[in-house]
């Protein structure tokens, strides 16, 4: 089934949304690297002479590489779904071929899949 231009004007502002926020959030853990999509997680370049708050400094910047990777990951299927639209090909299983139900699209905008495809 052809999605028809406001269910897709509808499910692109949900992706600009997306992508606004993923933005914002990935903006505060890290900078821009100029790839697009691609942010570097800042590290506390003051380290004291406390090991035990050192250690929790260190800590919070793995949990933060972790946090940038899931949002990069999404932020990336969202450009996907934005360029697949341009291209006309929005809504299409990746795996299988088959178009993507509504009701998966409307839950999330930037599916790759089917589910359980």
């Amino acid at each position: 089934m052809a999605l028809d231009a406001t269910l897709l004007n509808e499910l692109k502002t949900k992706l600009l949304a997306e992508k606004s926020r993923l933005e914002d959030e990935l903006s505060r853990l890290g900078a821009p690297t100029g790839a697009e999509g691609d942010y570097a997680t800042q590290y506390a370049a003051d380290l004291g002479d406390d090991p035990d708050e050192n250690a929790t400094e260190v800590e919070e910047y793995v949990d933060n590489v972790a946090v940038e990777g899931s949002l990069e990951s999404q932020l990336k299927d969202v450009h996907d779904a934005l360029a697949k639209m341009e291209a006309g090909t929005y809504g299409v299983c990746e795996k299988t071929g088959e178009p993507i139900p509504v009701e998966r699209l409307q839950a999330y905008p930037a599916a790759r899949t089917k589910v359980g495809a």
